[in-house]
């Protein structure tokens, strides 16, 4: 190929327009679940606690502990984030003279995790083409 031909196909090439990258369906399934995930039950340890929490009336402190096995600092951060979310309510007793600290999941954070549990099985079914 001459040079005038090489110099030919480059400026036809910067005329042409770039085609958009074509965004799969399963591409934009994902975006769409990434940008309205729920971030604060996205985290695994709070997805422990709030799916324990959507299956049991209420559940103490240690239980969660003992169940997620984890620390009990683990178990306090993320429960009250989970707590400053709105999605489980903590109620401080005494069992005799031990301390005593259940958690229910609120309303609010069982629509989360229903939404959050939806936008997950959009995201599997696209994945699965379906």
């Amino acid at each position: 190929m001459s040079r005038k031909n090489i110099a030919l196909a480059k400026e036809n090439l910067e005329k042409m327009p770039n085609p958009k990258p074509k965004i799969t369906k399963v591409e934009k399934a994902a975006e769409t679940v990434s940008s309205e995930l729920d971030k604060i039950i996205h985290e695994r340890m709070r997805l422990g606690i709030i799916s324990a929490l959507a299956a049991n009336a209420s559940l103490s402190f240690t239980e969660l502990k003992n169940l997620l096995n984890t620390t009990d600092g683990n178990i306090s951060v993320h429960a009250r984030k989970l707590e400053d979310a709105g999605y489980v309510e903590c109620a401080k007793s005494f069992n005799g003279r031990v301390p005593l600290t259940e958690y229910q999941i609120t309303v609010a954070g069982r629509d989360a995790l229903e939404k959050y549990l939806n936008h997950m099985e959009a995201l599997i079914k696209a994945m699965k083409g379906k």
